[in-house]
């Protein structure tokens, strides 16, 4: 400071009556402060020259009037250098802001730039605590790193502070400090040097860049569009807002084509996810937005906004529920950005900040553009994969039964456990002749349409080879090359046709129940084996054995083994992921199926739902639970008949008094009885003894005629001038269905035909 400024003038009684601008820039008093004070409280709270404080001054008289005043003058150094030029020059014009503490943490100086615009009291400055000159967010934490750096000596460096916000401020500001002892020359502590650098900006620009990485790293890794959604306010909130809604147009959340941008006013937008405080509509509402609002105008013109939330924002009365939500939530600001991509608009999206919140700036409208960016790629991928995954799906559940097809002899519900990344588990009920029904559960390797595909054209081949009435062992050989020649001609195709993306794998399980002689006949390729649980709790002691699966290689058997299952037996097929859970004999399910005899087959169908586990990364798989019953022993006729030319009559006459038995209306009887006389007489004619009448009662009325011949009868279409031939051509015309069944010991020939009313058992 140079020689001779006046600092102040002070009366006989030591009170300031003058106070210059040296001193006012020295001590950080302004004059209304310190006219009328003790200039020794004034200035005694300065430190002297060695601590960088007060410079040497000199005292003079001067008369003004009849009153004797004492005018106070800078001495200036004596002995001016480089280092107090340079503490002079640190201490005015640094940007950098200074703070000399003594060994109380009070403040005795500090530079122009500590000052600031802060609104803290002049007077409060110097000689106050650091904590409060400094307004920070968590005084007690600053003022234990002050304390240990004076205890120690080991200085603090670049340590991170944020400020609270004064009126003269609109945000927290975020500065870095660092704190270093001051020791006289012979190492005594005389307090501290703190300094302390605005790195607001610095760090706002790093938060947005390290936000950003984050929204990349966490948004998108589900192919689903609301999961999308939902990832993308997971990761704002709190971190970027304090409240974040993504709306989303409404034939995209179905997987439909977006709209072109810009989009028309009244186009109607899915409330997709949410995260914050209050809520205008719920998740899942469906509305157009109305127009005269930021959010309108955005989807109008597809640009982002920046919009402050106050009394005068009369856009809020247009949408009166969202309105009332936001001055519900204390928002004070809001950014409204697009989710748009190559000109297609998927949505928009709400960032909101409320009251206790730094406002949005100019910069955070990028940011908030480059999350709609990243989210819209993101959910227009998902879109492109829902839309094959709905249609994968929509021909899958059409695959799958669409009404119980279970005969009276059987109980039967399915379980489906779908999972959105495979789509390759199908199960069928199949009723076959002779009261029988075909129990089958069947997977394929692979995801969408492919295996939806697969599993379409699989079936169709089982169903076919149903009606062929084979044996299990037989249908699952027959199924295996139709299978083989499937994988061949997906293996042959290009190698960029979006075909399966390695060799196809299937597997299939087929179990035949017999309601009249009480078994099942089971065969499996690929699949594990099933598991039945008696009336009295207890499981079968043989077992099925193995098959390879539907396209294994070579020519390989498929094991069929016959079970003997009484009444009310349990019976379980699964595919894998089930089976593991229910079916082997350490499975965690497994005591729900032991128990099976205890309990009803829908109870037993909830449990093992509700306890099943969510295994995401498991194929999609099926679940076929069965309860037996037996056919009443009323409702079956079984005869043996000669193999001569009297076993026509014989079966007549026992056919029609069977059917009278039954309640049997006269047309239904005339018609059965045509049918058994042709099967006898064409048994007696070309096939062998051993010959059998079986008549059985079900849901149709099924008509058998067994012999020991291995010949299969076939239809003739006789001329007009034929007097035979035209047998089974009748059969044929009069019947529901007619077939053959081998067996091991001849053929069954069979015919079903509708019974108009509900027969007496």
């Amino acid at each position: 400071m140079p020689s001779g400024d006046m600092l102040a003038l002070v009366d006989e009684s030591g009170r300031v009556v003058e106070w210059g601008p040296a001193a006012e820039e020295l001590l950080g008093r302004s004059p209304a402060e310190a006219v009328g004070q003790s200039v020794t409280a004034l200035m005694g709270a300065a430190p002297g020259p060695g601590a960088g404080g007060l410079p040497g001054v000199l005292v003079k008289p001067v008369q003004r009037g009849t009153s004797l005043l004492w005018q106070v003058l800078s001495a200036g150094d004596a002995a001016p250098g480089p280092d107090a030029a340079v503490l002079q020059a640190l201490f005015a014009h640094a940007p950098v802001a200074l703070y000399v503490l003594d060994d109380r943490l009070r403040v005795v100086r500090m530079s122009a730039a500590g000052r600031g615009p802060r609104a803290v009291p002049a007077g409060h400055r110097v000689g106050g605590p650091f904590t409060a000159v400094c307004a920070f967010e968590d005084p007690e934490a600053e003022a234990d790193v002050a304390r240990a750096v004076l205890d120690s000596g080991e200085p603090v460096v670049d340590r991170l502070v944020r400020s609270v916000r004064t009126p003269q401020e609109a945000r927290d500001r975020i500065r870095s400090f660092s704190y270093f002892r001051l020791e006289d020359a012979r190492g005594g502590v005389l307090g501290l040097v703190a300094s302390a650098v605005d790195v607001t900006e610095r760090e706002k620009a790093l938060h947005r860049l390290a936000f950003l990485d984050r929204v990349r790293a966490r948004v998108g890794h589900r192919l689903n569009v609301a999961t999308v959604c939902q990832e993308v306010v997971e990761v704002v909130v709190p971190a970027f807002a304090s409240v974040a809604v993504v709306e989303v147009v409404d034939d995209v959340v179905r997987g439909e084509e977006p709209p072109a941008a810009p989009a028309r006013p009244d186009i109607p937008l899915r409330r997709a996810a949410f995260k914050g405080i209050v809520s205008g509509h719920p998740v899942g509402d469906v509305r157009s937005l109305p127009s005269g609002t930021p959010f309108s105008h955005v989807l109008a013109d597809m640009r982002p906004r920046l919009v402050r939330i106050d009394e005068d924002s009369r856009w809020l009365d247009v949408d009166p529920d969202r309105g009332d939500a936001i001055r519900r939530s204390l928002t004070r600001s809001l950014i409204v950005a697009p989710l748009e991509l190559r000109g297609q608009v998927l949505g928009v999206v709400s960032f909101y900040r409320q009251l206790h919140e730094d406002p949005f700036e100019e910069d955070d409208v990028q940011v908030a553009a480059a999350v709609c960016a990243h989210a819209a790629l993101c959910m227009n991928n998902a879109r492109q994969y829902m839309r094959e995954w709905i249609i994968a799906s929509t021909v899958q559940h059409r695959l799958l039964p669409q009404r119980s097809t279970a005969p009276d002899t059987l109980e039967v519900t399915g379980l489906h456990l779908r999972n959105p990344e495979n789509a390759g588990a199908w199960f069928d009920v199949i009723p076959l002749s002779g009261a029988r029904t075909a129990l089958i559960v069947g997977n394929v390797a692979g995801q969408g349409m492919t295996a939806a595909i697969v599993v379409g054209l699989l079936r169709t081949a089982v169903h076919t080879l149903a009606a062929l009435d084979l044996e299990p062992d037989e249908l699952l050989a027959r199924l295996s090359d139709t299978a083989t020649r499937l994988a061949a001609a997906y293996a042959a195709l290009p190698p960029f046709d979006p075909g399966p993306p390695g060799p196809l794998t299937a597997g299939c399980l087929i179990a035949v129940h017999d309601p009249v002689a009480l078994t099942c006949t089971v065969a499996r390729a690929g699949l594990p084996e099933p598991v039945a649980v008696l009336p009295d709790g207890t499981t079968p002691g043989g077992s099925v054995p193995p098959g390879p699966s539907l396209t294994g290689p070579g020519r390989a058997p498929f094991p069929a083994t016959t079970l003997s299952l009484p009444e009310g037996t349990t019976l379980a097929l699964a595919t894998a992921s089930l089976a593991d859970q229910v079916l082997a004999p350490a499975g965690p399910l497994r005591p729900l199926l032991d128990g099976a005899h205890t309990t009803t087959l829908p109870a037993l169908h909830d449990a093992i739902a509700s306890a099943a586990r969510d295994d995401n990364d498991a194929a999609e798989t099926v679940m076929l639970l069965a309860r037996t019953k037996a056919l009443p022993a009323g409702r079956v006729l079984t005869l043996p008949l000669p193999a001569n030319a009297e076993a026509a009559p014989v079966a007549r006459a026992a056919t029609l008094r069977q059917l009278e038995a039954w309640g049997v209306d006269e047309e239904t009887a005339f018609t059965t009885e045509l049918v058994v006389s042709e099967f006898v007489g064409n048994a007696v004619r070309h096939g062998a003894p051993p010959l059998r009448l079986r008549l059985i009662l079900d849901r149709m009325l099924t008509c058998e005629v067994s012999d020991g011949a291995p010949s299969s009868p076939r239809v003739k279409h006789a001329r007009t001038v034929d007097e035979t031939g035209r047998g089974l051509f009748i059969v044929a015309s009069l019947a529901e269905q007619w077939g053959t069944r081998h067996h091991a010991h001849g053929k069954t020939v069979w015919a079903e035909l509708p019974v108009p009313a509900a027969p007496a058992p």
